[in-house]
C-alpha cells in the first residue's frame, strides 16, 4: 500500500477510481485521434489489496466492460495490416483473443501483454495507441500484478525482446523473456514507444500510460523501470511541440516525482538523529561511480542471454540537444554528453560509509541489518521483493526500495539541473536547454516543499551495494543538492536564478540543521557576494532579499543562523552579522539622479518574476507557450528600480527586527520555543513580501523540519554561545591587528603574534605552533605573514623554516611546487627577503623530491629565484622588453653544480610561467575583470550590443562556482575522515539569544533604518521604518541595553523635529506618534530614554501653544525668530490620535512599575527644570511639566509605601528646587500644587514610627530656608496654616517637619514672617499640645520654640519664647501623655524614656539660649530657667539623667575652656569675651551653687567639676583663673562637712595636679638666655597682660627643650606662659593658704592630705628660694628682656613658706589622735625649714632688700613663737641650732613683732636653761 495522500496543500495522489487529472486530461484529448478508442465508461472500484487482482479477467467476468476492453484493441490488432504481415503477431494476438473470450487471461497476464507489446513494436500510430490505451486501462486494474510464481527477480533493466533491431520479432513466443519482471517489460514496452519524431496522439498515450504505471498502488515500479519511466515523460515534455503534450507531460511528471517521495514512510526513532553518525563515504567515490562507462555490478550481472540494449531513437536527436539528456557526467569524465542512458541510471552505485561499519552497530532508524547488495540488483517489481533478502539472509523492506527510489529520482533531477547552458539557451526560454533547466528545478523546488519530512528523517536510510553500509537520505542528496544549487544560484537568467534561490530557502529552513557547513558556504561564497556585487542585477537583489524576509518569519532561523555562523570561530564568516550589514547598506544605498526623476511606483517590493510555487501547488507551466519568446525573456518584466530596493532593503531590515522580537519578548514569558515554537507550519504567506507579522505575536512559524532534533547536549547555554563569541571576536582582533601595516610593522606583527599566543589562540611560542597558526587561520593577510617571515631576526628564520617545513612537496612538478609554496604567504619585495625563502624552499623541494634533475639544493635555490624574475618579468605591465625563452634558458646555464638543466625541463617551466602566471589565489578571485569599452569609435562600435556589467558578472560568478564546488570537495573530503565535529548544529530555544544578536547589528540597525527615514517623504516607507524603530526599542528596553537603548530613542526624537517647527513634515508627525506609543508600551523599560520622551511631550505642547497663537517665553533665544508649524501640521498635533496617546504618557504612570515609575519621574523633572529655566522671569512661565508631575503624584500616590518614597524622594528634591526658583510666579504654582498634594496626602491614615509626612512636608521647609522672597516665605505659612485648619486630626510625622519650618522662619529677617510663624508655634502649643506629644514631636516643638529664642532682632519674641519654653515644664508634667504621672514601680516602662523624651528637650533649649542667643538679657534668663529648673524640679531626677544632664549641658556650656574648637560660634572676640565674662561665670557660680544644693545626688559627679575647675584656673587668662579659684575655695568652704576621705584624697590630688601644672620650670632652660641677633630687649608686653579681653587660652604642658633653637616668637610666648604660670602659683598659693586658715576645713581635712597640701607648697617654696638666689639666671633673664627689671620670685617663696609654716605648726600642736602619730613628719618638715628661713632673713641687707625684709618679717615672728611653744624636751634638742640664729637677729633692726617673738624665745631659754623662773 501506498502512503497516504499528503496534506490539502500538495499534490494530490491519483485518484484511484477516477483516474488522474493528467489521465483525465489525456482522455479528453486523445478522443477523436486516429486509433484512440477510450472506454466510455470507468474502471470499476479497485479492491483493496494485490491479492483480490490477481484474477481481475476471472472475477469480473459478468462485465462487459472488461472483455470489451482487451479484446477490442486486440481486434484492432489482429485487423491491421502488421499483423498479417507478423506471423507472432497474428499468432499471440489470436491466442490472447481466445483465452479474453473463454475468460481465461486473467491469471496469464503475460500472455495477454504479448501481443500489444508486439503491436508496439510495429511503430504504426493507430496499433501504438490502442496498444498504450489499453496497457494504461488494464494497469488500472492492476492487471500485470505478478507473485513469486509467475517471475523471478532478475537485475534491471529490463531488455527488449529483439536481439538485433526494435521492429524484429525474432521468434515471436515469449521464449526469450521467461525471467524479466512483467512490470519491467510494460515499462520498456511502453517507453520504446517514443521517440523524437512520435506523433503527439502516441506521446500523449506514452504518458497517460507511464503515469498510470507509476502511480499504481499495486503494481510497483522500482529503480531502472521508474527512471526510464520519469525519463520518457520528461523527453515527451521536451522534444514534443504541443503545447498541450508539453503541459501534460510536466503535470504527469510532477505526479509521478510526487508519488515517488509520497509512498515512503517515515518513522520516528526513539533515540538520536541517525544523521549524527552516518555520513557520505566520499563525494569523490560517488563521482567514480559513474564517472566509468562500465557501471560496477558487483555480483550480479546481466545474464548471458540477454541481448544489449538499445538506444531508443529520440537519443539520436538528444545528442544534439544536451537538455534531453538526464544524466551528463558533470565533471566530463566520459567525454560523452549522453547522460541520461538506459544502461547507466540503474547501475550507478552509491559508495556509502557508516560509522557504525567497524563495530557492527545497526543505525538508528534501520529496521534491519544493512544489506550487501543495493536494492538495484534485484528485479523492480513487487513480485520479486518477496525473494529479497541480503547476504546474512535479511530481508530488504519494500519501503527501502521506495526511499531509494526517491534518492535516485533526486539525483537525476539535481544532474538536469545542472547541465551547462549556451549562450543562445540563456536567451531562449523556449530552449530545449532552458526548459530543461527550469523544469528540474521547479521539480526539486516541488520535493523540497513537499516532502521535506523524508530528508530530515532519521529513518530514511538508503543501503549501499558497494560497501553494504547506510547512510541517511540527507547526506546521500548532500552533493547532488549543493552542486545543483551552486551552479544555479549565479545564473544570469532571472527565472533560474529566481527558482534557485527558493530551493536555497527551502535548505536553509528545511535543511540547516543537517547541512550546516554547506549553507554557510553558499551564504559566503555566493549569496552574500550577489549581494555585494556591483555587477549583479537589481532584481536579483532583491530576489534574495525577498528570501530573507521569507527566513525572517520563523525567527528560530535567524538565531540558529547566529548561534552557528557567527558564534563558531571555525566559521570563515559571521553570517549574520554580514547580512545585517549589507541589508542596511542596500536600504540606505543613495539613490541616483535619474532613479530619483523617474517616477516610481510606491508598491511593496518587486513581485517575483515567477510565482514561485509554494509547498503544495503545481509548478508553473513551462510550455513553449507559456514562456516568452526569444530575445525578450526580460522584457516583460517591470524594471525594478533602485528606490524599490532600498524600500525592500529596508522592510528586510524591519523583517528581522520583528523576527527578534518574536523570539526574544514571546519566549521569554511562553514555553520554550524548542517545543513552543517547533510546530510544522512550513507554509508562507503566499503573496505578501513583507511577513504580516505583529510586534507582539508571531504567526506560527515556518519552522525547518518537524523531526528536529534538539541541540545533541541537550542544553542551550548563551553563556556557551557567548563565551564562543567572544572567542570570535578575540581572534577576528588579533587578525586585525596581525594584517594592519603601520611604519613599525615588525613591532606591530610581534605584539599581533603575542596577542595570539596570550588568547591561546597559539598553544605556545614554539615555531611549530606559530607556524601551524599561520598555515591554518583564515583571513590573516598573506602580505603580512611574508613580511613577518621574512625578516632577518633569528626568531622569525626559524618561524619561517618551521612554516615550510610543514608544507609538502612530494611527488610535484617543480613549478607546480614553486606555486604551492608561494600560495601560503606574498612573497615581500626586499631581495634579501626573497632570498631567505628561496634557499628554504630548494630545500625542503630536493629533501621530498630526490629523483629530480637537480644534483644539489643550490641548483634548485638559483632557478627558484629565476623564476620569481621570470614571473614578474613576464607579467609586469611596466616591463618594456620581455623576457624570451633563449634568455630564459641563457641565464640558468651552469647553474647544476656546472652543468646545465634539460631544455625541455627550462622550455616546460618557462612555457607554465608565460602562460600561467603565478598569482595567489585571493588575488584571482578578488581581482575580478570588468569589461571597460575601448577608448574612441572603434570601442563603441565594438561594445554596441553588449551587456558589459551581464558578461563582468558572468565572469565574476564563473570563479565563485568554480570556488564553491572546491570548497564542497574539500569539505567532502573531511567528512570522509570522519570529522564532523565542527558541524555540530545548534538549535535555539533560549530568548537570551536576541540580546547579543542585536548588539553586533544595531549599528547597522540603526544606519539603516535612520537613513530612509531622513531622506524620505514617502509616508510608506517612512511608516515601514518608524515600525522598525518601535521594534529595535522593544528589544532594547527588554533586554535592558542602555547605550543601544540611548541610541534609537534618541534619533526617533531626533526625528520628531519637535525643536525646529519650521521645518516639520507630516513624516515628522508620524514620529511623534510612534513615540508616544513606544512610551505606553515599553515605558517599564525606557529607564534614562525616559528624558527624550518627556521633552517631546513638553515640546510637543509647546507645539501646540504657538500654534493656538499663544506668545511663549523662550529665554536665550530672543536673537533667532522661529518660524511656526503649518496649519495642517498644527492641527495634526491637536489630532485625537496625538492627544490621546500623549495624555495615557501620564495618565498610565500607576501602570508602571516601582523601577520605572522612579525614572520616569526623574526625567519629567529634569524636564520641567528645562521649562520653567526657558521661561526666564516671565509673568507666564511654562509650567506643562510640573503641572504634570503634580498629576502624576495624584495617580500614583496610592502605590504601596516603598515605592511612594522612592517617587516622594526625587519629587521632593525637585519641588524644593522649583519652589525656590528666582521667578516668583513658578514658586507660587509650585507652593500651591505642593499644599494640594499635601492636602491629599495627608488624607491617608499614617501608622505610627513612619515618616511619610515628614518627608512630603519637607520642600516647605526647604522653601523657607532657601528662598528669600518673603512672598514666598509668607505662602509657606500660610499653606500650613490651611493643612492645619483642615488636616490637623491626621497629621502625625508631619508635625515634626512642621516646627522644622517655623523654627527656619524664625531665622527670617523679615519681622512679619518671624511674628506670623511664632503666633501659629504659639496657638499650636497651646492648642494641639497633646497631639504634638502623642505623635513624637515634643522635641520638634521645644527646638523650634528655642530658635525662637534666639531671635536677637526682636527681643519681645525671644523674651516671649523664653516664657513658652519655661510654661511648657507644668503643661508637660501634668500630661498624660508625657508618662510622668505613671507609677514608679511600673518596670515595663524604660526610667530614661519620658526624662530623656520630655525634659532634656526643654533643658536642652535652655543650654542652646545660653550658649548661642545674642541677647545678654535673654542668655541670663535662659541661665537662670535652667538652673532654676534643675533645683526645681531636679529632686525628681534619676541619677542616670543627673549624668545626662552633667555630661550634655552643665559641662558643656565650659567646652569652650578646653577647646578653641568650640569658639567658632562668636562672630567677634568681644562677644566671647562678653560671654565669658557674663555668661559663662554666672553659669560656673550657678553651678557651683547648683552641686551644693544637690551635693548627695551630684556627689558622683564631682571628680568632673574638680576637673572642670582645674581646666578654668589654668588658663593664661587671669581673671577666669581668679574665677576658678574662687569657685575652687567656695565649693569646697560650702560642702566641707560632706566631703569624705576619698572625696579629699580627690581634692589633694586635684591641688597636687593644679600646682605642678603652674610651677614655671621653663625659668632654668638655658637655651632661653642665648641672645637672639642682639636686639631682643625691647619687647613689647602682649596685649592679654592688658586685660583688656578674656581669652580662654589653657596652659600647655611643661617642656624641656634641650639644645633647640628657639626663634624670638617661640620666646615671648614662652615667656609670657612663664609669667601666667607664676602668677597662678602665686594664687593657688593663696587659695590654699584661705582654705587652710579655715578652721572648718582644717578640722575637716585627714592629716595625711593636709601633708600632700604641704609636700607641694614646700615644692613650690624651695622651686622659689632656688630661682631667688640665682642671680645669675636671674640677671641673664633679665637681659634677654623677660621682664624690665631683674626678675625675683619673693611673693610666691614668702606666701608659701607663710602657710606652710602656719599649718605645720597648727598640726604639730593639734592633740587629734592622728595628727599626734604623723607629728614626727610634721617636725621633719617644719625644723628644716623655720631654720632656713631664719637663716636667709638674717642675710638680707637693711640697705638693698626692704621689700624681702618686710615680706618675711611675718613669717620669721610667726617661726620665733611656734618654736617658742616647744616643749622642754624638744625645745631643749633644738636649741643648739635655733639660738645661734635667734642672737643674730638682735644685730638687726627689728619689727616689734620679731621683737616679741625674741624675747618670749629667750626667756623660754632661760627657763630651759634654769638661768631664770617660771614664775
Amino acid at each position: 500500500m501506498s502512503t497516504p495522500p499528503p496534506r490539502r496543500e500538495s499534490l494530490p495522489a491519483p485518484p484511484p477510481r477516477n483516474g488522474t487529472p493528467v489521465q483525465n486530461f489525456i482522455d479528453k484529448h486523445v478522443n477523436g485521434h486516429a486509433g484512440g478508442r477510450s472506454s466510455t465508461s470507468t474502471p470499476p472500484s479497485r479492491p483493496s489489496s494485490a491479492a483480490s487482482h490477481r484474477r481481475s479477467l476471472t472475477i469480473s467476468k459478468g462485465h462487459t466492460v472488461s472483455v470489451v476492453l482487451i479484446s477490442s484493441a486486440l481486434e484492432t490488432i489482429a485487423a491491421s495490416r502488421e499483423a498479417k504481415r507478423s506471423a507472432p503477431l497474428r499468432e499471440s494476438v489470436q491466442r490472447a483473443l481466445e483465452m479474453v473470450k473463454a475468460g481465461q487471461g486473467g491469471d496469464r497476464p503475460r500472455e495477454i501483454f504479448e501481443p500489444l507489446r508486439l503491436a508496439c513494436e510495429t511503430r504504426n500510430e493507430k496499433l501504438m495507441i490502442a496498444s498504450l490505451d489499453c496497457i494504461s486501462k488494464l494497469i488500472s486494474y492492476s492487471f500485470f500484478v505478478e507473485h513469486s510464481s509467475d517471475a523471478q527477480p532478475l537485475p534491471s533493466p529490463p531488455l527488449s525482446p529483439a536481439p538485433t533491431s526494435r521492429n524484429s520479432l525474432s521468434n515471436g513466443s515469449q521464449v526469450n523473456l521467461p525471467s524479466i519482471s512483467l512490470v519491467d517489460v510494460v515499462v520498456h514496452t511502453i517507453t520504446s514507444c517514443h521517440s523524437e519524431n512520435a506523433p503527439e496522439t502516441v506521446s500523449l498515450q506514452i504518458v497517460k500510460a507511464l503515469l498510470a504505471l507509476v502511480l499504481s498502488s499495486t503494481i510497483l515500479v522500482h529503480q531502472s523501470s521508474l527512471l526510464k519511466a520519469v525519463r520518457t515523460v520528461y523527453n515527451v515534455f521536451l522534444l514534443s511541440t504541443d503545447p498541450v503534450n508539453q503541459t501534460v507531460a510536466q503535470g504527469g511528471l510532477t505526479q509521478m516525482v510526487h508519488h515517488v517521495f509520497t509512498r515512503c514512510k517515515i518513522d520516528h526513532p526513539t533515540l538520536h538523529s541517525i544523521d549524527s553518525s552516518i555520513t557520505l563515504h566520499s563525494k569523490a567515490d560517488v563521482a567514480s561511480s559513474y564517472s566509468t562507462s562500465t557501471p560496477p555490478r558487483d555480483s550480479v550481472s546481466l545474464p548471458p542471454q540477454s541481448p544489449p540494449v538499445e538506444r531508443p531513437v529520440s537519443l539520436a536527436y538528444s545528442e544534439q540537444t544536451a537538455s534531453t539528456l538526464v544524466n551528463e557526467d558533470e565533471f566530463k569524465a566520459r567525454g560523452s554528453t549522453n547522460g541520461y542512458d538506459q544502461e547507466e541510471e540503474p547501475h550507478e552505485s552509491l559508495d556509502i560509509r557508516s560509522e557504525y561499519s567497524g563495530n557492527g552497530h545497526v543505525p538508528e532508524g534501520s529496521h534491519h541489518a544493512p544489506p550487501h547488495r543495493e536494492p538495484s540488483e534485484y528485479g523492480a517489481s513487487e513480485a520479486a521483493h518477496d525473494e529479497d533478502h541480503d547476504a546474512s539472509g535479511r530481508q530488504l523492506s519494500a519501503n527501502d526500495l521506495f526511499i531509494k527510489d526517491a534518492f535516485l529520482v533526486f539525483r537525476a533531477l539535481c544532474k538536469l539541473t545542472m547541465k551547462p547552458l549556451n549562450s543562445e539557451s540563456e536567451r531562449d526560454l523556449k530552449s530545449h536547454g532552458m526548459r530543461s533547466k527550469l523544469l528540474s528545478l521547479h521539480l526539486v523546488l516541488t520535493i523540497l516543499n513537499s516532502h521535506m519530512a523524508l530528508f530530515v528523517s532519521p529513518s530514511a536510510v538508503i543501503y549501499s551495494s558497494s560497501t553494504h553500509e547506510a547512510t541517511s537520505f540527507v547526506q546521500a542528496v548532500n552533493q547532488y543538492l549543493c552542486l545543483c544549487l551552486s551552479r544555479n544560484a549565479v545564473s544570469p537568467v532571472l527565472q533560474v536564478f529566481e527558482i534557485s534561490v527558493e530551493v536555497f530557502w527551502r535548505v536553509i529552513s528545511g535543511l540547516r540543521t543537517k547541512l550546516k557547513k554547506e549553507v554557510e558556504v553558499l551564504m559566503h561564497e555566493i549569496f552574500i557576494p550577489i549581494l555585494e556585487m556591483k555587477t549583479s542585477t537589481l532584481k536579483q537583489k532583491a530576489i534574495i532579499l525577498g528570501m530573507l524576509q521569507r527566513l525572517c518569519q520563523d525567527p528560530q532561523v535567524l538565531v540558529e543562523i547566529y548561534l552557528n555562523y557567527d558564534c563558531d570561530s571555525e566559521a570563515v564568516d559571521n553570517i549574520y552579522e554580514h547580512l545585517m550589514n549589507i541589508i542596511s547598506k542596500i536600504g540606505t544605498t543613495p539613490i541616483s539622479q535619474a532613479q530619483q526623476r523617474a517616477n516610481d511606483p510606491t508598491s511593496p517590493g518587486l513581485p517575483p518574476t515567477t510565482k514561485i510555487h509554494q509547498r503544495g501547488s503545481v509548478p508553473p507551466s513551462l510550455s513553449t507557450t507559456a514562456l516568452t519568446g526569444p530575445g525578450s525573456s526580460d522584457a516583460s518584466q517591470p524594471v525594478l528600480s533602485e528606490q524599490q530596493l532600498r524600500r525592500q532593503g529596508l522592510e528586510c531590515l524591519v523583517a528581522v527586527l520583528k523576527s527578534l522580537v518574536a523570539w526574544g519578548t514571546n519566549s521569554s514569558t511562553d514555553n520554550p520555543p524548542d517545543t513552543a515554537r517547533s510546530n510544522v507550519g512550513e507554509d508562507i504567506r503566499k503573496d505578501s513580501v513583507t511577513p504580516d507579522v505583529a510586534s507582539d505575536k508571531m504567526s506560527a512559524p515556518l519552522s525547518a523540519d518537524p523531526t528536529r532534533q534538539p541541540t545533541p547536549d541537550g542544553t542551550d547555554d548563551p553563556s556557551k554561545f557567548e563565551s564562543a563569541k567572544q572567542k570570535k571576536n578575540t581572534l577576528l582582533e588579533g587578525v586585525k591587528r596581525f594584517n594592519t601595516k603601520p611604519k613599525r610593522a615588525l613591532l606591530i606583527f610581534l605584539q599581533g603574534i603575542q596577542f595570539f599566543i596570550e588568547t591561546g589562540f597559539i598553544p605556545s611560542n614554539s615555531s611549530q605552533d606559530i607556524a601551524r597558526f599561520l598555515h591554518e587561520t583564515d583571513g590573516l593577510n598573506k602580505a603580512m605573514i611574508g613580511e613577518y617571515l621574512g625578516e632577518g631576526d633569528e626568531e622569525n628564520i626559524v618561524i619561517m623554516h618551521a612554516f615550510v617545513d610543514q608544507m609538502d612537496f612530494r611527488n610535484l612538478p617543480f613549478v607546480d611546487a614553486l606555486r604551492t609554496f608561494l600560495q601560503g604567504f606574498r612573497l615581500p619585495g626586499e631581495a634579501q627577503k626573497i632570498d631567505r625563502f628561496m634557499l628554504k624552499f630548494a630545500e625542503r623541494y630536493i629533501a621530498g623530491n630526490p629523483q629530480t634533475p637537480f644534483a644539489n639544493a643550490d641548483a634548485a635555490y638559483i632557478l627558484a629565484y629565476s623564476t620569481i624574475l621570470l614571473n614578474t618579468d613576464a607579467h609586469n605591465p611596466q616591463v618594456k622588453r620581455r623576457m624570451s625563452l633563449q634568455d630564459f634558458i641563457k641565464n640558468n646555464r651552469g647553474i647544476n653544480d656546472g652543468t646545465n638543466l634539460p631544455e625541455d625541463f627550462l622550455t616546460s617551466i618557462y612555457q607554465s610561467i608565460v602562460t600561467n602566471e603565478i598569482r595567489m589565489k585571493d588575488e584571482v578571485e578578488s581581482a575580478t575583470p570588468v569589461v571597460t569599452p575601448g577608448p574612441g569609435l572603434v570601442g563603441a562600435l565594438a561594445n554596441v550590443g553588449r551587456d558589459l556589467q551581464k558578461e563582468a558578472y558572468v565572469m565574476q560568478s564563473n570563479n565563485m562556482t568554480n570556488k564553491t564546488e572546491a570548497l564542497f570537495k574539500t569539505l567532502m573530503r573531511s567528512q570522509r575522515k570522519g570529522s564532523r565535529s565542527s558541524e555540530h548544529f545548534f538549535s535555539a530555544s533560549h530568548f537570551v539569544h536576541v540580546r547579543p544578536m542585536f548588539e553586533v547589528a544595531w549599528i547597522p540597525f540603526l544606519a539603516g533604518l535612520s537613513g530612509p527615514l531622513q531622506d524620505t517623504d514617502d509616508l510608506d516607507i517612512v511608516e515601514i521604518c518608524l515600525d522598525g524603530f518601535k521594534n529595535a526599542i522593544r528589544i532594547v528596553c527588554f533586554f535592558d541595553m542602555e547605550l543601544e537603548r540611548n541610541a534609537f530613542v534618541t534619533t526617533l526624537a531626533k526625528f520628531t523635529f519637535l525643536n525646529n517647527l519650521g521645518e516639520m513634515k507630516t513624516k515628522n508627525m508620524d514620529a511623534i506618534k510612534t513615540l508616544l506609543d513606544v512610551a505606553v508600551t515599553e515605558g517599564n523599560n525606557l529607564k534614562g530614554s525616559w528624558r527624550e520622551v518627556l521633552t517631546c511631550v513638553s515640546q510637543l505642547e509647546h507645539m501646540q501653544l504657538i500654534s493656538s497663537g499663544v506668545e511663549i517665553p523662550d529665554a536665550g533665544r530672543k536673537s533667532r525668530v522661529r518660524k511656526p508649524p503649518t496649519e495642517e501640521l498644527a492641527n495634526e498635533s491637536r489630532s485625537t490620535h496625538i492627544t490621546v496617546a500623549a495624555d495615557m504618557v501620564f495618565s498610565l504612570s500607576h501602570y508602571l512599575s516601582g523601577t520605572a515609575i522612579v525614572e520616569f519621574v526623574r526625567a519629567l523633572c529634569d524636564v520641567s527644570w528645562e521649562e520653567i529655566q526657558s521661561s526666564g522671569l516671565s509673568q507666564h512661565p511654562r509650567l506643562f511639566s510640573l503641572q504634570k508631575l503634580v498629576e502624576i503624584a495624584y495617580y500614583n500616590m496610592n502605590r504601596i509605601r516603598l515605592e511612594w518614597s522612592n517617587i516622594w524622594e526625587i519629587l521632593g528634591e525637585h519641588f524644593n528646587q522649583v519652589c525656590c526658583h528666582n521667578n516668583p510666579h513658578v514658586g507660587f504654582f509650585a507652593l500651591d500644587a505642593l499644599r494640594q498634594l499635601a492636602m491629599r496626602f495627608l488624607e491617608k491614615e499614617e501608622l505610627p514610627h513612619f515618616k511619610f509626612q515628614k518627608d512630603f512636608l519637607r520642600p516647605f521647609e526647604y522653601t523657607m530656608i532657601h528662598n528669600s522672597n518673603p512672598d514666598i516665605r509668607d505662602m509657606v505659612l500660610q499653606c500650613l496654616q490651611q493643612m492645619i485648619q483642615a488636616r490637623v486630626g491626621n497629621m502625625r510625622s508631619g508635625w515634626r517637619t512642621m516646627f522644622g519650618v517655623f523654627s527656619a522662619a524664625s531665622k527670617v529677617p523679615t519681622e512679619r514672617i518671624v511674628s506670623s510663624a511664632f503666633e501659629l508655634v504659639t496657638r499650636l502649643n497651646k492648642e494641639h499640645f497633646t497631639a504634638i506629644v502623642r505623635h513624637g514631636a515634643f522635641a520638634d516643638l521645644t527646638v523650634c520654640i528655642t530658635d525662637f529664642c534666639k531671635v536677637n532682632k526682636y527681643q519681645k519674641i525671644s523674651l516671649l519664647a523664653i516664657a513658652m519654653l519655661r510654661g511648657i515644664i507644668p503643661i508637660m508634667l501634668n500630661s498624660p501623655d508625657c508618662g510622668f504621672n505613671a507609677s514608679a514601680d511600673d518596670s515595663n516602662r524604660s526610667i530614661d524614656d519620658p526624662m530623656i523624651k520630655f525634659w532634656f528637650p526643654v533643658l536642652f533649649g535652655f543650654y542652646d539660649v545660653i550658649m548661642n542667643g545674642e541677647d545678654l538679657e535673654v542668655r541670663r534668663l535662659a541661665l537662670d530657667s535652667l538652673f532654676t529648673t534643675l533645683k526645681s524640679y531636679g529632686k525628681t531626677f534619676p541619677v542616670d539623667f543627673w549624668d545626662t544632664v552633667c555630661q550634655e549641658l552643665l559641662f558643656p556650656i565650659f567646652a569652650v575652656l578646653k577647646s578653641s574648637q568650640d569658639l567658632s560660634r562668636f562672630s567677634t572676640q568681644e562677644d566671647m569675651s562678653v560671654w565669658l565674662s557674663t555668661t559663662m561665670i554666672q553659669a560656673l557660680r550657678n553651678l557651683i551653687d547648683l552641686y551644693t544644693f544637690y551635693f548627695e545626688t551630684l556627689e558622683r559627679f564631682l571628680d568632673g567639676l574638680l576637673d572642670l575647675l582645674c581646666v578654668c584656673i589654668c588658663q593664661e587668662n587671669d581673671t577666669l583663673a581668679r574665677i576658678g579659684t574662687s569657685c575652687l575655695q567656695q565649693l569646697l568652704e560650702s560642702n566641707v562637712k560632706k566631703l569624705s576621705p576619698a572625696r579629699w584624697e580627690r581634692v589633694a590630688t586635684t591641688f597636687v595636679k593644679l600646682f605642678r601644672t603652674t610651677t614655671p620650670h621653663q625659668l632654668f632652660d638655658e637655651s632661653l638666655r642665648v641672645e637672639i641677633d642682639g636686639n631682643v630687649s625691647d619687647l613689647p608686653d602682649s596685649p592679654e597682660t592688658n586685660g583688656q579681653a578674656i581669652v580662654p587660652a589653657p596652659l600647655s604642658p611643661n617642656e624641656q627643650q634641650k639644645n633647640a633653637k628657639v626663634s624670638v616668637n617661640d620666646r615671648r610666648r614662652i615667656f609670657r606662659q612663664i609669667i601666667v604660670k607664676c602668677v597662678l602659683q602665686l594664687l593657688l598659693i593663696e587659695t590654699t593658704n584661705d582654705l587652710l586658715r579655715n578652721d572648718e576645713v582644717y578640722n575637716t581635712i585627714p592629716p595625711e592630705h593636709l601633708l600632700r597640701l604641704m609636700g607641694v607648697l614646700d615644692h613650690s617654696y624651695q622651686f622659689a628660694r632656688m630661682f631667688n638666689e640665682d642671680k645669675e639666671l636671674r640677671t641673664g633673664l633679665w637681659k634677654v628682656g623677660f621682664m624690665k627689671h631683674l626678675p625675683n620670685l619673693l611673693k610666691q617663696e614668702s606666701s608659701s613658706a607663710s602657710t606652710l609654716v602656719h599649718v605645720l605648726l597648727r598640726m604639730y600642736y593639734d592633740l587629734r589622735p592622728e595628727h599626734q602619730a604623723a607629728r614626727p613628719q610634721v617636725a621633719e618638715r617644719l625644723l628644716p625649714l623655720g631654720l632656713g628661713v631664719l637663716g636667709d632673713f638674717n642675710k638680707l641687707r637693711i640697705d638693698t632688700q626692704l621689700k624681702n625684709i618686710a615680706a618675711w618679717t611675718p613669717v620669721v615672728a610667726e617661726i620665733l613663737q611656734g618654736f617658742v611653744r616647744f616643749d622642754d624636751k624638744a625645745f631643749a634638742r633644738y636649741l643648739p641650732a635655733i639660738y645661734p640664729l635667734a642672737t643674730d637677729l638682735l644685730s638687726r633692726d627689728m619689727s616689734p613683732e620679731i621683737r616679741e617673738g625674741l624675747r618670749d624665745y629667750f626667756m623660754r631659754v632661760g627657763y630651759i636653761q634654769g638661768i631664770m623662773d617660771r614664775s
